[in-house]
């Protein structure tokens, strides 16, 4: 485990090499991880090192830095270190440091979402296959990651088409009484109404899991020999169903694009850098199979070169994900042997990083490498044209400066219920997605569809938590602009509720329909001001437009999702001790929650999987006996 031990203060000094040269006394060869830190005590980088009073006495020499370290050990007022046991703990744990703490010299990697899976559930006679994100806690088998959910739906539905899956709830399946439009378009067998044997569907399911393990050639033959069986049988019907599954697999083949021979399982990872900015593509090679691929655009730590960024994405992109058995890299890392021990670790594997020069793992790096290129141009592209429409805000609203960071605020409901308030946030680089943030109205003393309401608690809630985590206003967090749904009664109410936080320094705009309410026709509310129009086709017209619609579609979909959550519900989802199992088996027992709260204890005990302690629970919930 890690010791902090070492930690500790030392005499003044001033910042830069002098403060940097009083640590040296202070430790010895140990590995460890170091921080350095400015005069307010903010984390300017963090660093790992074999041994840290070798790394440290570096940093004290008062030439051969690059630019970027220079200014880096300029800024520095005072030090921090952990010791740890081994290089590769100290690996570990300078990547859970930059991830918390995001200092600004070092390359962070701002995109880390997981990744979709498809699942083969096994807690079913007749298999269930669909998408799964996150903890793999349901009983089944897993293949994945794939690089989207959009990859994910285009691989389901391909084998919809070839080997007829449900993709039903089990609730829905065991509700069925005829089949459902599914198997008229030939893209499930209808087990749910016997069109199908347990055998027979069991077949199905092998046939999809070899092809999901990239044995589809073999697949593909055992339909040819069945067809040809059929045929001689003269059962026409069931040739010509299996030469539509033999068609459609071969259209799948097909369609996936690069499929490599000679590489079962690796994520082929290239970056390209230009202009201080860098995009690392990662495509995912599963069963000698493309599952797609994915960009990121990690910071550089204000001019990291190319192998400190690469490590250092690793470290952070495989810190939540399992790596693969082979890792193909577009340039080498500085140490490569240290990342392999550590990642090796994790998956508890072998685990191999190569850097290709030649056959067909270098065309799947160089493909990599130019999809990187080509995105990070076309990004390039789109933020110039996003740097000029944030300076056509400014000058449009009269502010100081083009804002960073737009947060977006809108409601949605249906007559009071459902109610949710929505933030978006756009900036340099657009919408920057992971920073939506949802809303569920709590207020118990709110009159239906009172918006003003709901917009108060949005926001106490938003800036009573921005004063709590970032008083000071260090991070990034803050916005430099509001933008609200409304108009001058709009404007006012929000211009209130910012006094009340103690924040007035913010500005909003209120954006409300013009006459006929008209897109194009919008009227723009400053707290204090007359309202005014931009001209038709102003270009930061049309940039606001886009952000409302953005923010209404997120607030329109969140409440959505809540109402149908809420449709779905039903009062077995309060009773202590009943999960989804012992739910799915009294529905399917009495048919609907409202006969399970008015059976009789003896019939509630004897649902398979309710014993008699929970069937005593359930009856006493429904029955006021607790």
């Amino acid at each position: 485990m890690p010791d902090d031990s070492s930690s500790q203060k030392t005499p003044k000094a001033t910042n830069g090499h002098a403060r940097v040269q009083s640590y040296l006394n202070t430790l010895d060869n140990s590995p460890g991880v170091y921080r350095m830190l400015d005069t307010k005590g903010a984390v300017l980088y963090v660093g790992k090192a074999r041994n840290l009073k070798k790394r440290v006495s570096n940093y004290a020499k008062l030439g051969g830095h690059s630019g970027r370290i220079a200014r880096m050990i300029s800024e520095t007022a005072s030090m921090m270190f952990l010791t740890t046991r081994t290089e590769t703990e100290a690996l570990l744990l300078e990547q859970n440091l930059i991830k918390q703490l995001k200092p600004r010299y070092n390359v962070l990697l701002r995109d880390d979402k997981s990744f979709p899976n498809i699942l083969v559930a096994k807690d079913h006679a007749f298999p269930q296959i669909k998408k799964h994100r996150g903890a793999k806690k349901e009983k089944g088998s897993y293949y994945g990651p794939f690089a989207s959910a959009g990859a994910v739906n285009r691989t389901l539905n391909q084998l919809q088409k070839v080997f007829l899956l449900r993709n039903c709830s089990d609730s829905m399946f065991e509700s069925r009484t005829r089949p459902c439009l599914l198997f008229q378009i030939k893209r499930c067998a209808a087990p749910c109404v016997g069109k199908v044997s347990e055998a027979e569907y069991g077949g199905l399911v092998a046939d999809a899991e070899r092809f999901l393990q990239g044995k589809s050639t073999n697949v593909q033959t055992k339909l040819a020999i069945e067809m040809e069986r059929a045929s001689e049988a003269m059962e026409f019907e069931r040739a010509a169903a299996l030469r539509d599954r033999i068609r459609a697999l071969t259209q799948v083949q097909q369609a996936q694009g690069i499929n490599p021979r000679g590489v079962a399982e690796a994520d082929v990872i290239a970056l390209h850098m230009d202009g201080g900015q860098a995009c690392v593509q990662v495509f995912f090679i599963r069963a000698n199979q493309n599952w797609g691929n994915r960009d990121y655009y990690p910071r550089t730590g204000s001019g990291a070169e190319a192998p400190e960024v690469l490590e250092a994405f690793l470290g952070q992109f495989y810190d939540t994900k399992e790596p693969p058995r082979l890792i193909l890299l577009s340039h080498p890392i500085e140490d490569a042997d240290l990342m392999t021990e550590a990642l090796g670790q994790k998956a508890g594997r072998k685990v191999e990083i190569a850097v290709p020069q030649r056959g067909e793992k270098a065309e799947l790096v160089m493909n990599a490498a130019r999809n990187a290129r080509e995105s990070l141009a076309r990004r390039m592209s789109e933020s110039a044209t996003q740097t000029k429409l944030l300076a056509g805000i400014a000058e449009a609203f009269d502010l100081d400066t083009a804002p960073a960071r737009i947060e977006v605020y809108d409601n949605s409901h249906i007559q009071g219920t459902n109610a949710v308030g929505a933030m978006i946030v756009a900036g340099p680089e657009g919408f920057i997605k992971s920073q939506y943030r949802k809303y569920n109205i709590r207020g118990q003393d709110l009159t239906p569809g009172d918006d003003f309401g709901m917009m108060k608690e949005v926001l106490t809630r938003r800036f009573q938590r921005l004063l709590k985590e970032d008083p000071d206003r260090q991070g990034d967090t803050w916005p430099d602009l509001l933008l609200i749904d409304g108009g001058a009664g709009q404007v006012s109410a929000v211009a209130e509720i910012m006094r009340e936080q103690g924040v007035e320094d913010i500005a909003m705009i209120g954006v409300a329909k013009g006459v006929d309410r008209d897109a194009g026709k919008e009227e723009f509310h400053r707290p204090g001001q007359r309202p005014f129009a931009l001209r038709h086709n102003d270009p930061v017209l049309y940039f606001v437009q886009r952000l409302r619609d953005e923010a209404h579609r997120f607030a329109i979909g969140t409440h959505r999702a809540k109402r149908a959550k809420a449709i779905g519900a039903t009062p077995l989802d309060d009773v202590p001790g009943v999960g989804a199992t012992r739910k799915r088996a009294l529905l399917s027992h009495f048919g609907s929650a409202k006969a399970v709260s008015r059976a009789g204890l003896a019939d509630l005990k004897a649902v398979e999987g309710i014993s008699d302690a929970i069937a005593e629970t359930i009856y006493d919930f429904f029955h006021d006996r607790a």
